[in-house]
Formats: C-alpha cells, structure tokens, sequence
C-alpha cells in the first residue's frame, strides 16, 4: 500500500502503502557517518511516504541542523538497509510479520518507533458512478456479473483487477484464486502509472476494478468505492497461497535502526515523536502530486500553517 500511499513516492515514483531498485548494497554517503549530524531516512515508491519523509526532511534541516539524506528502497528491502545501518529510520511501514520477527524480536537489530498516526487500510475499488449504477458490484460475489464489462488488453478474456507494483503489499493473485474468480491481476508498475490508468478510465467514465488503499488523495479526484471481499481475521493471510480475506485496517509504523535510535540524540527523538494525522498527510501529498510542488516547498508550506502540530514534535 496506499497515501502501500504508503508517505517519497508519488511524486518521485509518483511517494505513498507502493516500486524501486533494491538499494541494500548502496550505502548512503551520511549513513552512519561518525561526529557529523547526518540522518538517513529510507523512503517508500508512494506519495504518503514521500510526504512523511519531506516533512521530517524539512525540520530536521530547518529546526534540528541535520544534514538528511534520502534513499528509495522497496519495502522488504528496506528493512535490510534498516537493519545493516545503511538507513536509519523507515517512516510508514504497512506491515511486514516476518521482517518484524527477524528483525525487532530476533535479532534486535530495529526497534519500533512508534505510530505514524495515520491508519492504512488496502482493499479492491471500483469508481463510485460504476457501483451507483451496479450497486450489487460492491459485494465480491457478484464480481464475475461483471467481468466482461471488466476485460482489456491486458487481461485477455477475464476481467481486470488493476494492482500497482508487484513490490507492495498485495494478496490479490491469491485471492482471485481462491475465491474463483475470473479475473486477472494486472500490474500497472508504480503507484504513478496506476493512478495515470485509473484517472483515464475516469475521464472516459469507463468501469474499472483495482487495488488501492486509503489513506490517497487520489480519492479526492476520482471518487471511488470499496468492494466487500471476505472479511480480515487475525492470522487469515498468514499463509500467503491460502489467502482468502481482506485486508486489515492497519496503524501504520515507524522503525528505526537500534543503534540510530540509542545513539541518534534529538533526531532519533524527534522521529519517534512524529505523529500526524490523515488529513495532514493528504494535504502535503496533495501538493507534490497534484499541484506538482517539489517535497521540499511542499512540506514548507505545510510546516509554515501547521506549527502546533509539529512543534510538539521537537524533543
């Protein structure tokens, strides 16, 4: 996911929750540089965590005196950059179980950082004038009705279930498997060339079927409508070829290097502190996305109307 976002990803692979070259080999030049005061902050293909990082980007430079860099790496391997030191701080994970069994129980090597604040939820959408039109659309047993009005290209003679990066957190080969489907998952890329997919469809008032995730600002501009599926229980997806439920609503997480988080001074401090709400998020990921503003000015102007809420933050 997501706003898997989750927030740099829309705009540099759009932020957001969710696709980017395995940079565990690439140490950042600041990472774990001795007597400087240097942050490195790995950063997720969506625009939710493209907004976190250019926010706590923003006043670590501004109101700290860090130097940040930022390094964009896809999720499951950004828990090894995490751990191996080559960043310090993951601002949105969507939830990782295995990554947190190896890593925070096991090995000790990451600790949490406490809640994002925003609560992430996946889930299969449809565009709300399609599921005002076809309200039985919106329950998962009826979706094959519509699998035909659902075919592209891409899907052959099934019907399109629209997913974003294959490195996002993402059951849905499962699922259309287990639930009997006929459907086919196709995979636009990136969060850009989804929301680029999506946004056509809209315009032309096509229907259309994908994966998305909430918190997005995208939500703001096409308009769209949950589908049932199964209902989420704990342990449902613990085995990933058996899947046959929804997603979780997720409280997003915060990781951070243990070492970086006994030895990281008020920048460690400062990022267990952070805590925003969804609403702050959309509007910073909104900038960057849709107005097109570069992260920085984004989160300036952000930082500039929003000073009670980031002052608390400041250790």
């Amino acid at each position: 996911m997501r706003l898997r976002t989750t927030a740099v990803a829309g705009a540099l692979l759009l932020l957001t929750g969710c696709g980017a070259a395995d940079m565990t080999q690439q140490a950042s030049p600041f990472a774990n540089a001795r007597g400087a005061k240097t942050v490195t902050l790995s950063v997720q293909s969506w625009v939710g965590a493209q907004a976190d990082a250019a926010v706590a980007e923003y006043l670590l430079e501004h109101e700290l005196g860090y130097h940040v860099d930022t390094v964009q790496v896809d999720e499951v391997p950004a828990w090894d950059a995490l751990s191996q030191g080559r960043v310090d701080a993951i601002m949105e994970d969507w939830g990782h179980p295995e990554q947190e069994r190896r890593y925070v129980e096991e090995k000790k090597t990451i600790v949490r950082g406490g809640e994002l604040g925003v609560t992430g939820h996946i889930g299969w959408f449809v565009p709300t004038y399609f599921a005002e039109q076809h309200p039985d659309v919106t329950d998962w047993k009826n979706l094959d009705r519509y699998a035909g009005l659902l075919r592209t290209a891409e899907s052959g003679g099934k019907g399109q279930l629209l997913d974003g990066s294959p490195s996002y957190v993402t059951h849905d080969k499962a699922l259309v498997k287990n639930l009997k489907l006929d459907y086919k998952v196709v995979f636009a890329g990136s969060e850009a060339a989804q929301i680029t997919q999506i946004k056509q469809f809209a315009r032309e008032k096509k229907p259309f079927l994908t994966y998305w995730y909430a918190p997005q600002w995208l939500f703001e501009k096409v308009p769209m409508t949950e589908v049932r599926l199964p209902p989420y229980r704990e342990g449902c997806d613990a085995d990933p070829a058996k899947v046959a439920c929804g997603y979780p609503h997720t409280p997003l997480q915060k990781y951070l290097n243990a070492d970086f988080a006994r030895n990281g001074g008020e920048a460690a401090r400062f990022l267990k502190n952070f805590r925003w709400t969804t609403e702050d998020q959309n509007e910073v990921a909104l900038m960057i996305a849709e107005e097109k503003l570069p992260p920085g000015e984004a989160a300036k102007k952000w930082v500039d109307s929003h000073p009670s809420v980031w002052k608390e933050w400041l250790p």
